[in-house]
């Protein structure tokens, strides 16, 4: 039986979506620091990689990420189980396929939005991933790919994944057009459809269905939770990152005060020094952060120390940057 959401009470009220090359580990600690409730999620790792690759690498994590959910990709369903389950036992919340990303990487392997043409097999993938896990598994989609129509495409995913067990689905409200644009064009060329979405959650209210795609700020989030179980945002999140400090009071209520990006320069410099004594490069830190300044007096200044000191090994980049961005003058 389908259990009913609620979106004031659901787990996926506000999520911040995987991005390759981006949502690595030390981008969700940064993350964290801007919000206590929102899901975060990995970047895509291939089943294969999950299974036979470095875990503590691909899968390690620091305790306050959680909420945290795994992103898998693959479309061999004893390979994605097998993933799973090392997902669960490594402590993530959640499992999740992904069946959106347009990536020649993916197209290649026969695996992301190209499985919007294999519904089946989808459903078989989850249906072995269900079965090895306690833990929810979702699916991340498209609309549909190419010249498929999405009034079919897209329906069709979700019957053929709901009878595999899952309950959770993430909407990317456009199609995925495999041929023709980039990954990048694929982000923001192919037109929003939010309509299709409203209409399946309409269709299918026993599912929890989170809107993905074209949010730009914490406010249009508010808006748009009011109609869906959930709503997930990814470049805008990325490239200003200072707006995820809005998420707590807006959308979970939380009376605490918003932390200061000062505050965040602090941990993260704590941070950064921790993992410096590891051996991380700082830029692997510092990349993830160019935007915390985005539109407040002295950005210009932090994003220019940070990407010239990019090349150099040093642990007390964030310190440096956060003084050449203080030292800026404001602009009466």
């Amino acid at each position: 039986m389908l259990h009913s959401g609620t979106n004031a009470t659901s787990p996926w009220r506000f999520c911040v979506a995987p991005m390759m090359d981006g949502t690595d580990r030390h981008c969700r600690y940064f993350h964290r620091l801007l919000t206590k409730h929102a899901r975060l999620y990995t970047e895509m790792i291939t089943a294969e990689a999950a299974i036979h690759g470095d875990r503590d690498y691909l899968l390690g994590f620091d305790p306050s990420e959680h909420p945290v959910a795994l992103q898998l990709g693959g479309s061999d369903p004893d390979k994605l189980r097998d993933a799973a389950r090392i997902g669960e036992d490594a402590g993530y919340d959640e499992i999740n396929l992904n069946v959106g990303c347009p990536s020649d990487r993916v197209q290649s392997g026969a695996f992301g939005a190209c499985l919007m043409r294999t519904p089946d097999l989808v459903g078989e993938c989850v249906a072995a991933m269900t079965q090895a896990v306690r833990v929810p598994v979702t699916v991340k989609c498209r609309i549909g790919v190419d010249d498929q129509d999405p009034e079919e495409a897209l329906p069709a995913l979700l019957r053929a994944c709901v009878a595999g067990g899952v309950r959770v689905f993430i909407v990317h409200a456009r199609k995925a057009w495999l041929e023709g644009l980039s990954p990048k064009e694929n982000r923001t060329i192919p037109p929003l459809d939010y309509d299709i979405v409203r209409r399946m959650k309409a269709k299918y209210p026993d599912l929890e269905i989170i809107l993905n795609g074209g949010i730009d700020t914490i406010g249009q989030a508010e808006r748009l939770v009011a109609e869906f179980d959930g709503v997930m945002l990814g470049r805008a999140a990325y490239g200003n990152p200072y707006i995820l400090s809005q998420v707590d009071s807006v959308l979970f209520n939380d009376v605490a005060d918003p932390v200061s990006r000062e505050h965040v320069v602090e941990a993260m410099s704590a941070y950064l020094q921790a993992q410096f004594e590891k051996g991380v490069r700082p830029h692997a830190i510092t990349r993830h952060m160019l935007g915390l300044y985005h539109g407040a007096p002295g950005a210009r200044a932090w994003r220019r120390f940070l990407s010239e000191s990019a090349p150099l090994f040093r642990s007390d980049v964030l310190d440096r940057a956060r003084d050449a961005q203080q030292r800026t003058p404001v602009q009466a």
